[in-house]
C-alpha cells in the first residue's frame, strides 16, 4: 500500500512539473518547423500546411464572403473579432505575431520553442516532454479539430474526408 501511494505521488508530481513546464514553451511559427518538415523524408508537412485552407484561414476574414457573413453576425471587423479569430487565428492572444499564420502547426502540436531543436526532435518521448503534442488516436484528433469545426457557419463537417485533406505523418511512423 505504501508503495502504491509513493508512486501515486511521485506521477503527481511529474505532472504538476510537466504542467508547470510547458508555461515556458512559446510559439516559434511555421518557418521554423519549415526546416525539417518540408523534407520528403519528413513527409512534405510545411508544403501541404501552406496549400490548405489552414495556412489562409486567417486571410480568409478579409474576404467579402467573410464580411457579409460577419455583419449578418452582427460584426464589424472579422480579423479583430475574438469570435472569429479563436478558430481562424488561434494564437491571436498568446502569439499575436503569428496572427496571420492562420492555423498554424502549433495550434495542434503546442508551442515549438524547446522541442523544434533537431537533438529533441529525433527522440519522441523528449519531445513531448518539450511541448510537442502528438494525438495518440484519430479520436483525439478529431476532438480538436471539432473544437472549431463542429457547426462552423452552420455547417455539417466531414473528419474523414477532411483527414484525409491534410493528414500529415513522418513516413515510417
Amino acid at each position: 500500500m505504501k508503495r502504491v501511494m509513493i508512486v501515486s505521488f511521485l506521477a503527481i508530481l511529474v505532472f504538476i512539473v510537466l504542467l508547470a513546464a510547458q508555461g515556458n514553451f512559446t510559439y516559434v511559427g511555421a518557418s521554423k518547423c519549415a526546416m525539417c518538415h518540408r523534407t520528403e523524408k519528413q513527409g512534405q508537412q510545411h508544403p501541404l500546411w501552406e496549400k490548405s485552407k489552414h495556412a489562409t484561414s486567417f486571410q480568409a476574414l478579409s474576404s467579402p464572403q467573410a464580411a457579409t457573413y460577419a455583419q449578418s453576425a452582427g460584426i464589424s471587423n472579422p480579423t479583430e473579432n475574438e469570435q472569429c479569430l479563436k478558430c481562424h487565428a488561434p494564437l491571436f492572444k498568446k502569439a499575436p505575431e503569428l496572427k496571420a499564420e492562420g492555423v498554424t502547426c502549433e495550434v495542434c502540436h503546442g508551442p515549438g520553442s524547446e522541442y523544434r531543436k533537431l537533438n529533441i526532435m529525433k527522440d519522441r518521448e523528449l519531445a513531448q516532454k518539450n511541448g510537442l503534442i502528438i494525438y495518440p488516436s484519430e479520436a483525439a484528433i478529431k476532438k480538436q479539430c471539432l473544437s472549431c469545426h463542429e457547426n462552423a457557419h452552420g455547417q455539417t463537417f466531414d473528419f474523414a474526408s477532411s483527414w484525409e485533406k491534410i493528414k500529415h505523418p513522418v513516413p515510417g511512423k
